[in-house]
Order: structure tokens, then sequence, then C-alpha cells
């Protein structure tokens, strides 16, 4: 049987020399490696209670949904600023380059409800902090935050200190 990792295309010198890139799609375009994963993703949410799954744009969203649909549960999208219909509130995050906006629906989240936050990579942890700060602002609470794939190196976990944070595969690099 395979594992998760036997799934990712790992691409090296890309982006740039030195560098490997884990590429997520390969595990979403194979049948088997997308139904592994989010078996692994269930496995991470074992004894976790929680109310909503809530993800972040744009593979967030291809995790989080299948979760959210075999728990029964409300899915809510974080995108990036413009994107969303109705009334947002925002948070803006600094990345490497510049910075970014991402928004949710002002009432998507209720005070006191229980979210498990939902991303396919966790790097450098910028993007699952902004997006765990967005969803407090509303007054739910991040009881958990999963990644399919973490690159441990890039020490993401530091910036989520104080989350519950698990990961599927963890690659010890950048």
């Amino acid at each position: 049987m395979k594992r998760l990792e036997d799934y990712v295309v790992s691409i090296p010198n890309f982006p740039k020399e030195g560098v490997i890139f884990r590429d997520v799609t390969s595990i979403l375009q194979d049948p088997d490696g997308l139904q592994l994963s989010v078996h692994e993703m269930l496995k991470l949410l074992e004894g976790v209670e929680f109310d909503v799954v809530a993800g972040t744009e744009a593979r967030g969203f291809l995790f989080g949904m299948p979760l959210s649909y075999l728990k029964h549960k409300a899915f809510i999208p974080i995108r990036k600023k413009g994107k969303l219909p109705r009334e947002t509130v925002s948070k803006t995050y600094t990345l490497e380059y510049g910075t970014s906006t991402i928004e949710v629906h002002k009432d998507a989240i209720f005070p006191g409800q229980r979210v498990v936050l939902v991303d396919d990579l966790l790097a450098t942890g910028g993007t699952a902090k902004a997006a765990a700060e967005l969803i407090e602002s509303l007054g739910g609470i991040v009881v958990k935050i999963i990644f399919a794939m973490e690159l441990a190196g890039l020490k993401g976990r530091e910036v989520l200190k104080g989350y519950d944070v698990d990961s599927c595969i963890i690659y010890q690099g950048k």
C-alpha cells in the first residue's frame, strides 16, 4: 500500500536553485492519492470537537470541502481580497516580498464556534496565522489547524505557536 508521500512529485531546483518543490497537485490528480489524503486528514481530526471547517484559498478548499462533507460540517471559504460578495472582515499579512489580504464573510463564523482550519501546505505559517486571527476576530475558536504537507525547515510551526497544528507529511527541509 502506498503512503501519501508516494503521490507527491518532487521537483528539484524549482522555483530556484537548491529548492525542492513538493507538488501537492500530484496527490489530487490520482484517485487513490486523493482518497488517501482525505483519509489521512480525517485521522488528524480524530477526537477533535468542532463545528465548522474553514479553508484558505485555493487548495485549502480542495482539502477542506471533503472533510466538511464527510463530517457533516459547514465549510467556510477564506478568500483573497475582493472575491466575496457580502460584507467581509479582512486581515492583511506580510509575505516574503510584500503583503496580502484575506477575507471571510462577516456572518460566516459565530462567537464560540469551534473551527478547524485546513490548507495544503505549511511553509512560513503567515497565511495560516492570518486566517486563524481572522476567525478569532469573529469570535471563533481555532481548535486545530491541519495541512496535507509541511516544510519544517521554514519554521511555520513557530509562527503558529499556541495552536494545535498537524500535518500528514512533514519534510525536514525547505
